[in-house]
């Protein structure tokens, strides 16, 4: 793992595939690390330049106790500007999607395409607090608590801003066994700007239980 300070704390990230090659980044859900992106870092070193950080509070990052989405996002633009990436491919799942549109909405010109695979919307929600459980954490728990108001009750400029998106997207959707609501995602891929709605009905981790079919999405929309 290389790292690289961002906003004042030690960003962990793990980076793969030609110098030269174009960038790409992969952004991880909650609870989650660079670890969860192995295959498809090894799917797509051949093309691209892998950048695949572990946001705030997650594996080898640091665990300030202070966290939203707009720090997530801020530390991921950061990053870029660390390694002096001016424009990026930019793959988020889950909590990592919504870093991503967020990035997306805010700085247009930073991000080329953009794929969210099966994020949550930002539209106002009724989720109960999630039980914290026993034993070690692999995460800091205080991601949790620190974005589940916003969750809930998500800026209503974020659902506004989607139209600021300008990288062609692709939203994967992960079906009926997901927990996240389709009808949100049909909902947001109407609202930005050029983007594709794929349904592959793998559940939540797409990437994970249908990996053959998420890499074929993902490497044919990015191609």
């Amino acid at each position: 793992m290389d790292e690289a300070t961002v906003n004042g704390i030690r960003l962990a990230y793990r980076a793969a595939g030609n110098p030269d090659a174009p960038p790409l980044v992969l952004l991880h859900a909650l609870g989650e690390d660079s670890t969860s992106w192995e295959h498809v870092i090894a799917a797509c070193a051949d093309d691209w330049r892998v950048y695949v950080p572990d946001l705030r509070g997650h594996g080898r990052s640091d665990w300030p106790g202070e966290y939203s989405f707009e720090r997530m996002r801020d530390d991921v633009l950061g990053l870029l500007d660390a390694l002096g990436l001016a424009r990026v491919a930019l793959v988020g799942h889950s909590l990592g999607g919504v870093v991503g549109y967020l990035l997306a909405e805010e700085h247009p010109d930073r991000i080329s395409a953009l794929v969210l695979e099966d994020p949550p919307a930002p539209l106002p929600a009724n989720r109960e607090m999630p039980v914290r459980p026993d034993g070690p954490e692999t995460f800091d728990w205080g991601v949790v608590t620190g974005t589940f108001r916003q969750r809930n009750d998500p800026d209503p400029a974020w659902w506004a801003n989607l139209t600021a998106i300008t990288a062609r997207t692709l939203i994967i959707a992960g079906g009926t066994a997901s927990h996240i609501p389709q009808d949100t995602l049909a909902e947001m891929a109407a609202r930005i700007p050029g983007c594709r709605l794929v349904t592959i009905g793998a559940g939540h981790e797409v990437h994970v239980t249908r990996p053959d079919e998420f890499l074929a999405a993902l490497t044919a929309f990015l191609s």
